[in-house]
């Protein structure tokens, strides 16, 4: 199953590149989303990767009401806006109320509904008909209360709600006791079964909700050094696409800094991860069921 943006000429899923979601946890200021945009795509250009600039004018679902939010809808559309028409690239960004699902497919390409909002209803059919009026995609990530089966209703909401199949479901992890998360790597292909793109989401991944050291318990903790190995592990089992974000400087991120990886690893880690892709898509699957395994070239 693959879909396609045609206004930007880019398809994700079999038989497609690598589809790479990458920028800023939330948007800070203007200068940084352009900067920060413009190294990404230098980097996944001279790999030959899809790439969507991502970020978040609003982060509704925090720890404490005082941590940063983003700027708002109103201010950080205009900066997302400005950066999709200089450097001309699609937008993926978060939407939280029905209300904002309109004005948001009016600039970003891909709409993305939060973990924790994917099984609001009105939230993901007001989505969907938006993001179809206006040729875009809708990227829903499973919940982490729920098992990748049970995605398969979500799906259903969109493609009656849209009536074409525009989703692309995204993996980022299951709660594990408190203050932590697992990926279980069998629900990539679970996920691909309902027949759309899967994606991995490698940086909420390695969260540890609430559960940052040095802010006692008001902001969620992480573990950037696991992204590359969730990234690594995920293409391997069969992800579509890689959601990872990014910041020049993670100790000064305003939000989810221990989970973001410095920019200055973008170009080694896009690299290691395309060969990974395509390495995987040359190998045919093994037949178990015989003595031996022909894999040719």
């Amino acid at each position: 199953m693959s879909l396609t943006m045609s206004q930007w000429n880019l398809s994700i899923g079999d038989g497609q590149s690598l589809f790479c979601m990458l920028g800023l946890n939330v948007l800070e200021d203007a200068d940084l989303a352009m900067e920060t945009a413009r190294i990404l795509q230098s980097v996944t250009a001279k790999y030959k990767l899809l790439f969507v600039f991502k970020a978040s004018f609003d982060k509704a679902n925090r720890s404490s009401m005082h941590s940063f939010r983003g700027p708002g809808l109103a201010t950080g559309l205009k900066i997302l806006s400005e950066v999709k028409s200089r450097l001309e690239i699609p937008i993926i960004t978060d939407i939280h109320e029905v209300a904002q699902a309109e004005p948001v497919s009016e600039v970003a390409d891909i709409l993305q509904i939060p973990a924790f909002l994917c099984r609001q209803t009105d939230l993901i059919i007001a989505g969907a008909k938006a993001v179809k009026r206006h040729g875009g995609l809708l990227q829903i990530k499973k919940g982490q209360f729920l098992a990748p089966g049970d995605c398969r209703q979500i799906v259903s909401k969109v493609k009656e709600a849209a009536e074409d199949d525009i989703t692309i479901l995204c993996e980022r992890g299951t709660s594990f006791g408190y203050n932590n998360l697992i990926v279980d790597m069998l629900s990539i292909n679970e996920m691909k079964k309902l027949g759309v793109p899967v994606t991995i989401d490698a940086t909420h991944a390695v969260q540890l909700p609430g559960a940052d050291p040095n802010t006692n318990g008001m902001s969620t903790g992480g573990r950037r050094d696991g992204v590359e190995v969730i990234a690594r592990s995920a293409i391997a089992a069969g992800a579509d696409g890689i959601f990872v974000e990014f910041h020049p400087e993670p100790h000064k991120a305003k939000c989810d800094g221990p989970s973001c990886l410095p920019l200055s690893v973008a170009d080694d880690l896009l690299r290691n991860l395309s060969e990974l892709y395509a390495v995987t898509r040359r190998i045919p699957l093994c037949n178990f069921s015989q003595a031996t395994c022909e894999i040719s070239a």
